[in-house]
């Protein structure tokens, strides 16, 4: 295979709290058209306190994989990734996963945090050629944040790549249990994400002027603002969401129990025991960055994995520096 070519991919990304499937036709290491699956597995659900994957979690995800399996076999592709992110790196039982998913026929790989944050930068940074930017991607249980630029024809050029641990997930079990919530375990969550973000920040000279963000908790922070009955992608990609709009979302979901959270439009049903606490993470980050607002990006790690499988193909050096495991 050569540069020109067309070629088919699929990616499975298994987070903390979804897990993801992206079938892909790409040409010069651009997704030319895709189609996408998420079911949310909540992989994470007790990890933070325990160390471990609860059984129950790990069933649901190689229920969702099993499925995914099927849609991957129908659109014979070239080459599949599979990748695990936060969850997996902190769970002591993790090779009960890995089992599992390789009976299925595939071939999982644990990613660094570094390699996560850098396969979301690739994704995203298309949509920018040429601009700096700092891309976040704020997960369940890490949050992966990147300074960069991609130019076509160019080396991929990344500053400052750092993983966090800090998420969706790894906030409402730590702080927000109950809800509605107490305005002390907001604070204390507002104060931990602080801490976080504030370090990273304050060792750049120079902030870029564009933030991006991807992941569960934007998205359907756009999706209630609009008040989606149902959800659509293109009314959400490269959509501003405004610090004042996630302030807002954070009084409102603040006050509510998750049962009615759960009935908001814009939300997914099994989203709403951890979006209150997605929203506080994302506001503390654009913050701490001194950022009124964010982009937010439809593209993610797998957008990024299927630019790097066609280069794999092509028997290129992928442009992030990383050679992932591939099975056909």
């Amino acid at each position: 295979m050569q540069r020109g070519d067309m070629v088919r991919v699929a990616s499975i990304d298994l987070g903390t709290v979804s897990s993801r499937l992206l079938l892909a036709e790409v040409k010069d290491g651009v997704i030319v058209d895709s189609r996408k699956r998420t079911i949310i597995t909540d992989l994470g659900e007790g990890v933070d306190a325990t160390g471990r994957f609860l059984d129950a979690a790990v069933a649901r995800v190689l229920k969702a994989c099993s499925s995914f399996v099927e849609d991957i076999e129908a659109f014979a592709p070239r080459a599949v990734c599979t990748t695990l992110t936060s969850a997996a790196r902190d769970a002591s039982n993790g090779q009960d996963l890995l089992d599992g998913l390789e009976r299925l026929g595939l071939v999982p790989e644990v990613i660094p945090g570094e390699v996560e944050a850098k396969l979301t930068f690739y994704g995203v940074a298309h949509d920018f050629p040429g601009e700096r930017i700092a891309v976040a991607d704020s997960g369940g249980g890490s949050t992966e944040v990147v300074v960069g630029r991609y130019t076509p024809g160019e080396p991929l050029e990344v500053e400052c790549a750092r993983s966090m641990d800090i998420g969706c997930r790894r906030v409402t079990e730590r702080f927000l249990s109950c809800q509605p919530a107490r305005a002390e375990d907001l604070e204390a969550a507002r104060d931990f994400a602080r801490e976080q973000f504030e370090p990273y920040w304050s060792r750049m000279a120079r902030r870029p002027e564009r933030l991006v963000a991807v992941g569960g908790t934007v998205t359907t922070l756009v999706a209630m603002d609009r008040g989606m009955q149902v959800y659509d992608s293109s009314l959400v990609h490269l959509h501003d969401l405004e610090l004042s709009q996630v302030e807002a979302a954070q009084r409102r979901l603040s006050a509510l129990s998750v049962e009615q959270i759960a009935a908001l439009p814009g939300i997914q049903p099994k989203r709403a025991p951890v979006i209150l606490a997605g929203s506080l993470v994302i506001g503390e980050l654009m913050r701490t960055g001194e950022y009124g607002s964010l982009t937010v990006s439809e593209n993610s790690l797998m957008a990024g994995m299927a630019a790097t499988l066609y280069e794999v193909l092509c028997k290129e050096v992928p442009a992030i520096g990383w050679m992932p495991r591939v099975s056909c």
